[in-house]
């Protein structure tokens, strides 16, 4: 897959979802991991975390929004139920993006909103645990840039690989 890209959170203070997200990120290949205000630290749930994420990317705990940094060119996509928000079947992914989720039983703060250069809302009926959520992005992340084959026209119709090029 061609550019990076990174996950966080803001506002999350559940362990279980930040280990759940930073293994699931880990898992995709991540080139960080991030969270913004978080009342839960990596720290106290790095135990459960049998796949090492910190030996393999980096973590970064920003306490404030105003501390928040990106590198450079990288668009900060927000992940949120709002009505502008573009359905995530029909996002195009920037090649260099962070992906900021929302904390549990809320949302992106406003100033977040503000920062971000894309919305993006899984279009579910209701809002989905932040852990599934992150996934969801991830992986549709990976199939839309990841370039893997076009799906067959007819159940069990044959797979023809893509020609791998130089990236």
């Amino acid at each position: 897959m061609r550019g990076f890209f990174a996950v966080g959170a803001e506002g999350i203070n559940k362990g279980f979802n930040l280990g759940n997200l930073v293994r699931t990120s880990h898992a995709f290949g991540a080139s960080f991991f991030f969270t913004v205000n978080a009342s839960v630290s990596y720290a106290e749930v790095k135990s459960s975390d049998t796949s090492h994420a910190d030996i393999h990317m980096p973590f970064y705990a920003y306490k404030n929004i105003n501390e928040f940094t990106l590198p450079k060119d990288c668009s900060l996509v927000g992940v949120e139920l709002l009505d502008e928000a573009v359905d995530l079947p029909s996002f195009r992914h920037p090649l260099r993006a962070a992906y900021v989720l929302g904390p549990e039983k809320g949302s992106l703060s406003p100033e977040m909103v503000k920062r971000c250069d894309h919305i993006v809302k899984i279009p579910t009926k209701f809002c989905v645990n932040v852990g599934i959520a992150g996934a969801l992005v991830i992986y549709d992340r990976m199939i839309s840039l990841g370039g893997f084959a076009e799906r067959p026209v007819r159940v069990g119709g044959k797979v023809i690989q893509p020609k791998r090029g130089r990236r």
